[in-house]
């Protein structure tokens, strides 16, 4: 069997409350830059990191219980220091999850895994913009 192409998600839309304080987090925590914004940039409807996560403004949004199969269970994040990430989130009152000291769940529900990257992968991956028009 031959296997036609090769694929990647490019992007995760996730759906939260209060957009400023998820664009601050993954910023000022995981340094996940802009690299686009839907609306005024003080109070986008959406914005998109370098990374590959769309944030969806969405007032009122309460998550399904963590168990619910229509829910995201979970987004896993690499990060070149864990470590350095882990004490940085600590301040803004994320809560641990079971599965391990590298798992939060932020105010909105939504979980995430960090995982230490090796070398500089992080850094290689960010350095390639797959949208340049050859």
């Amino acid at each position: 069997m031959t296997t036609p192409q090769k694929s990647y998600v490019e992007h995760v839309a996730v759906r939260v409350q209060d957009i400023q304080w998820h664009i601050h987090f993954f910023y000022e925590v995981l340094g996940m830059d802009v690299r686009e914004i839907d609306g005024p940039t003080d109070a986008p409807n959406q914005y998109w990191t370098l990374g590959g996560l769309q944030l969806m403004h969405t007032p009122g949004f309460t998550a399904p219980p963590s168990n619910d199969a229509g829910w995201l269970a979970h987004l896993g994040i690499m990060v070149q220091d864990l470590p350095a990430a882990l004490q940085a989130a600590q301040a803004w009152g994320v809560k641990p999850l079971p599965q391990g000291s590298n798992w939060l769940q932020l105010p909105d529900g939504l979980a995430i895994e960090l995982i230490q990257a090796s070398g500089t992968s992080v850094a290689d991956i960010l350095a390639i913009n797959p949208r340049e028009k050859p």
